[in-house]
């Protein structure tokens, strides 16, 4: 696939889950408590309801919330773009199985994935989790691939304020009432019509079963084979076998605890005003506003306004309610849920005019006496608010999308800037010196399991002293054994002759006997490490997931990173040494960003020329290290493939240098026997003076 459909390809499925997440996080953090009885549901499935308290449950809603959303603008502005990728992963690995079970088990209707804004059955909160767990694993093997909206200097504005902004959301809606009410209760719904049924609606269907006997003998009968009246009827049973249509509102009665008296339609019914206070539980409702729950009853009765307190609590915590509050309004029996659902809020304050929802107030939030001064038909709380769906998706359009919008145009015009002057200073700089390529020459030694360490710093002086008096022409690296390093470290003038070892381990640290890490290789004073040699492939088996995670570690560490590629004699001859060398850097280096790219010095190295004495001729070498450019241009574009410094690094020699680094693609040599004299090395440097 080519670089730029891939690229397309990660970005619409980073995109599509983006999306998912912000929503899904937004609607859970706008309705925390609704999010909070789903958790319950969830335990009350897996049986351990009674053994998590309420305050981690609504602790794990909002938090639940505010990694979702933060998951989303991660993903959004592509922030932390391996990590963000690695737990969306996780999460989707975790979920999608659970769903499944959900989808098969049935243990509860709808899994609450947004919430009450979009309802899914079971089987499709799993379909849709499967298309996020295939997003999730195209997003973690290219996470370099998702495109930045804003750059890392400014990525943590974008973290702090999107959680600050979450976490006040779920906040609000919990002192309050949520901002947005996707329920069938909520501000403005006609409760009777949201009970109806429409003409037509599929009914649900029912099949009855009769148990007769007959002579000893029984059998089952239905309506349509009934038997005549020998037989002897024992017993019946019904099943229900189709779903009928099920109104938004099922499950809305009232009755009056005192006379059992059902005062639903009397209620609805009412064209007058009636205030309804909402405890779905008495023994849990917040009773810091007693008093005014009374003044708004004295209010009701002086105006003639019916007041009801609906709960589904028992009569003896009625009872302790009515000592504590004084309480004389009636208390009317409705289903548990059906209250949490009519408002998040225990308790809570619901106002109704003929059937309709006309107001709600959280205990937090109950009108006092300087605003009922009047009748309700005469004061705007008799009306419905004015704040409409709109007005409040500009409110989070203007304190929260338009901010980060803002900052988004300004960075990048800032980035493109930035881009401008730099080109502006290259094109000067390329005008003054008048040079068709600017990318670094190097000529590297590779001195493999070579030399005890005093031979080693024998060479190591004396190729000090050699090119400090006689500057050379390119960079100069060597790179030794790992017990060279500290000790050549400290001989080495690194502004002449840079410190590189020949390996490092893949991993950070830990029980690894006779490994040695990036960090260590680092702390010798080293500069560079050569991965991915043809002898560490063939003879240790490095494959190319040992060679990502080494190329991460080393450039985590502050290493630069000789990366050898290069095809074996039978490759070549079956002509696919392009097909080879380019699934190499697929494999191990083309997952970094452009700016880690930077750090990477790539080695060709024929195997078949590797200590064979063999050497491919300019013209093949120069083929295979034009190739690789081009692919380097086609993954990160011409500007950085023009940047990247390609050696060559078969069976080099100082007779055959000037040759190869005449060609204009090869930008220099990773010498191994050669780099063990000084005189041999120093003569393959001497090439760029040709």
């Amino acid at each position: 696939m080519k670089a730029g459909a891939r690229i397309a390809i990660t970005n619409a499925c980073r995109l599509l889950t983006a999306a998912t997440f912000v929503l899904s996080g937004f609607v859970k953090a706008v309705d925390p408590l609704g999010t909070q009885y789903k958790i319950n549901d969830y335990l009350e499935a897996w049986h351990l309801a009674q053994y998590v308290p309420d305050i981690l449950t609504l602790a794990a809603s909002v938090a639940m919330s505010a990694v979702e959303f933060g998951i989303g603008i991660c993903l959004l502005f592509a922030i932390h773009r391996r990590a963000t990728s690695r737990l969306l992963l996780l999460i989707m690995a975790v979920f999608t199985p659970l769903t499944l079970w959900l989808a098969i088990a049935d243990p509860i209707s709808d899994c609450g994935c947004f919430g009450d804004a979009i309802k899914l059955s079971n089987w499709e909160t799993f379909w849709k989790n499967v298309v996020l767990l295939a997003f999730a694993v195209v997003l973690a093997r290219r996470p370099a691939d998702m495109i930045r909206f804003i750059s890392r200097t400014n990525q943590w504005i974008v973290l702090n304020y999107s959680a600050l902004f979450i976490l006040a959301v779920s906040g609000y809606s919990l002192y309050y009432l949520p901002q947005f009410d996707f329920r069938p209760y909520h501000v403005g719904a006609d409760i009777r019509k949201g009970m109806e049924i429409p003409p037509g609606a599929p009914q649900p269907q029912f099949e009855t079963t009769f148990i007769l006997e007959k002579g000893g003998q029984r059998k089952e009968f239905t309506l349509d084979n009934y038997p005549d009246s020998t037989w002897t009827f024992i017993d019946s049973k019904t099943v229900q076998t189709a779903e009928g249509y099920v109104p938004p509102i099922h499950d809305f009665s009232i009755t009056r605890r005192d006379n059992s008296e059902d005062i639903t339609e009397q209620v609805l019914a009412d064209s007058s005003y009636t205030m309804l206070l909402v405890a779905p539980y008495l023994e849990l409702a917040d009773d810091s506003h007693l008093d005014l729950i009374n003044q708004i009853y004295e209010y009701a009765t002086d105006n003639g306004y019916p007041f009801y307190c609906l709960t589904a609590s028992t009569d003896r915590a009625i009872e302790r309610w009515r000592d504590m509050t004084g309480a004389e309004y009636p208390f009317c029996s409705t289903d548990a849920t059906t209250l949490q659902t009519v408002i998040r809020s225990n308790p809570g304050l619901v106002l109704i005019k003929s059937g309709r929802v006309i107001r709600k107030w959280s205990h937090n939030r109950l009108p006092d006496e300087y605003q009922l001064t009047d009748r309700l038909e005469r004061i705007e709380l008799g009306r419905q608010p004015d704040d409409t769906t709109a007005s409040r998706v500009l409110s989070i359009i203007t304190w929260f999308v338009l901010p980060l919008l803002l900052l988004t145009l300004a960075d990048r015009l800032w980035a493109w800037s930035k881009f401008v002057r730099n080109k502006e200073r290259q094109t000067k700089i390329y005008k003054l010196l008048k040079r068709k390529k600017m990318r670094k020459k190097i000529v590297a030694g590779n001195w493999k399991m070579n030399m005890n360490l005093q031979d080693g710093i024998a060479l190591a002086k004396e190729l000090n002293e050699t090119l400090t008096a006689e500057k050379p022409n390119c960079g100069v690296i060597i790179c030794t054994p790992f017990i060279h390093l500290a000790s050549i470290a400290q001989l080495l003038d690194q502004d002449v002759i840079g410190l590189g070892a020949e390996n490092c381990a893949d991993k950070e640290k830990g029980a690894y006997t006779g490994e040695v890490s990036a960090e260590m290789v680092k702390s010798t004073g080293a500069q560079y490490v050569i991965l991915g040699h043809s002898e560490r492939r063939g003879y240790y088996g490095e494959t190319p997931e040992i060679l990502k995670e080494k190329v991460l570690l080393a450039l985590k560490n502050g290493l630069k990173v000789i990366f050898c590629i290069g095809e074996s004699l039978e490759e070549r001859e079956a002509n696919k040494q392009n097909e080879v060398v380019k699934a190499e850097l697929e494999g191990s280096v083309f997952n970094l960003s452009a700016e880690e790219f930077k750090n990477i010095i790539i080695a060709y190295e024929p195997i078949w020329a590797i200590g064979t004495g063999k050497t491919a001729t300019a013209e093949q070498a120069e083929e295979i290290h034009a190739y690789i450019r081009s692919v380097v241009a086609e993954h990160y574009g011409e500007a950085v493939a023009d940047d990247t410094t390609i050696l060559y690094g078969g069976s080099c020699k100082a007779s055959n240098a000037p040759e190869l680094f005449a060609k204009p693609d090869i930008d220099g040599g990773l010498i191994g026997g050669a780099s063990l004299k000084a005189a041999d090395f120093k003569g393959i440097i001497d090439a760029w003076k040709k």
